[in-house]
């Protein structure tokens, strides 16, 4: 019965073996073979030149990307080349024609899944060397986000891979294409809200108007620091401990100040009168000298002592001065406020309020 049923066997994998052509049969196994032999000794040398030689090159590198980028895609590249051969190698042996479809097909699926994982991992590790680089300068980027873009750059890989198996096994992309295109709308229109704050927390952190730790004011006039940006909002600490919660949309789409770069410095005003009788230099030279002695105003750009108006009660100066750091403005302007105070009623100068003198006419009620 086994001596029946194997010429069928043979003869519905091997065509031309039931008519005595089993000699070409074994040749073409031969040259199988050894192709595969090649392409198998060749992802060894590969390996092994990566491992060895590769390690000494990225160690003239300043950076440990290369070394990591080794580690992670040379088991990959030897499977590759592996597969890549024992396709090839299955493309000399004289299969039936149906037989070898399904054998092709597995293995051209293994070559497309092989070559994703290689994508994947060179671009999870590009992602995760750019996420320690900001974590070295300081500059943290929301949490939130980097998963998110991880599977965004899954859901390209798995999509490009579909349709090239598709391809290759002559399905009908046009019609998938298309059905993804009406469901995406579809979806889109539904979430419009949501996607437009997605597509503003990118814009966000790659046109970068302001990194977390930054203070910046808004279009309305609050002024806050940047504690996270997500997906949907950004959240700023305001200066009475208050988080605010705005869209990442109204962010991408209203005038932000950032008070911290390029440069951290900021202005500080103090505005002042003095009475008409009193010495308007010598009230300019307390205001410098008194802005020159406090540790927190910078001496570049220096304080300036400006006389700018004439008021209803006195007379109008203004000081102008320099912090370095933003948080700090608010006790240095303190600081100064004080000091302005003491150092005015010890020299004289009078800070007038507003008065108003009432001049009673007598009436001759007589006549």
């Amino acid at each position: 019965m086994k001596t029946d049923l194997l010429p069928i066997v043979t003869s519905l994998l091997i065509p031309g073996t039931a008519d005595g052509t089993a000699v070409v049969w074994a040749k073409r196994l031969l040259t199988a073979t050894i192709v595969f032999a090649l392409f198998w000794l060749f992802a060894q040398l590969v390996r092994h030149l990566l491992e060895r030689f590769g390690t000494k090159f990225s160690a003239f590198t300043k950076t440990d990307l290369d070394d990591r980028l080794l580690k992670r895609i040379t088991p990959s590249i030897t499977l590759l080349l592996s597969t890549l051969g024992c396709y090839i190698a299955l493309s000399t042996l004289p299969l039936q024609e149906r037989f070898f479809k399904v054998l092709s097909g597995v293995l051209f699926v293994a070559l497309v899944v092989i070559c994703a994982v290689i994508i994947y991992r060179v671009v999870d590790e590009l992602l995760s060397r750019y996420l320690d680089r900001l974590q070295h300068q300081e500059e943290v980027i929301s949490r939130s986000m980097m998963p998110l873009v991880r599977k965004l750059a899954t859901i390209v890989l798995c999509g490009a891979s579909l349709i090239i198996i598709l391809k290759k096994f002559n399905y009908d992309i046009l019609s998938l294409l298309t059905a993804l295109g009406i469901g995406s709308l579809a979806i889109g229109l539904a979430a419009k809200d949501t996607l437009a704050q997605m597509i503003s927390g990118f814009i966000l952190l790659i046109d970068r108007p302001f990194r977390i730790g930054d203070r910046i004011r808004l279009a309305g006039g609050q002024v806050g620091d940047v504690v996270d940006i997500g997906m949907r909002s950004t959240k700023i600490q305001g200066l009475d401990t208050t988080v605010m919660i705005i869209p990442n949309s109204d962010l991408c789409n209203a005038t932000v100040v950032n008070m911290v770069r390029p440069t951290a410095v900021i202005q500080g005003r103090i505005t002042l009168g003095i009475g008409y009788d009193s010495d308007v230099e010598r009230a300019k030279e307390l205001l410098l000298e008194i802005a020159r002695n406090n540790a927190g105003v910078l001496e570049e750009p220096a304080p300036v002592a400006q006389f700018t108006s004439f008021g209803d009660s006195a007379l109008n100066l203004l000081l102008l001065f320099w912090v370095a750091d933003p948080t700090r403005l608010g006790a240095v302007t303190d600081q100064l406020n004080c000091a302005i105070l003491r150092k005015f009623r010890d020299s004289g100068v009078a800070i007038p309020y507003p008065t108003r003198t009432v001049h009673l006419q007598q009436l001759d009620l007589s006549s």
